[in-house]
């Protein structure tokens, strides 16, 4: 998918990823990249939070809206915290296309767990 991480920490996660490569039949960016590069930001920033705790990070809820699309250029993908508890975290993952417009908004939840051995 062509994803680079340009910025982690437990306050923000940034990575980008080209359009080429993730299109549609119709040339658009593929909502479903849209989908799982958001849900792969949201859970890293969930996993770096857990692992302040002795934990992991595991999906259980993820949501997106679709705003506007692209056909060119980079997105760049932004998460940051909602909330960080000891059992769940929320993140709010923004995707916007080279002008800084708002691609698609999703909300991911993670359980934390402790590791298994």
């Amino acid at each position: 998918m062509g994803v680079k991480i340009l910025e982690e920490s437990v306050e923000r996660v940034v990575a980008t990823m080209p359009v080429e490569g993730n299109r549609q039949s119709f040339g658009l960016l593929h909502g479903g990249a849209s989908l799982a590069v958001g849900e792969a930001v949201g859970s890293w920033a969930a996993v770096i939070h857990a692992s302040t705790l002795g934990k992991t990070a595991v999906g259980v809820d993820v949501s997106a809206t679709h705003h506007r699309s692209a056909r060119e250029g980079k997105i760049t993908i932004t998460a940051t915290p909602i909330y960080l508890g000891g059992t769940l975290t929320t993140h709010e993952v923004l995707i916007t296309n080279d002008a800084g417009q708002r691609l698609c908004t999703l909300r991911i939840t993670n359980l934390l767990i402790k590791p298994k051995k």
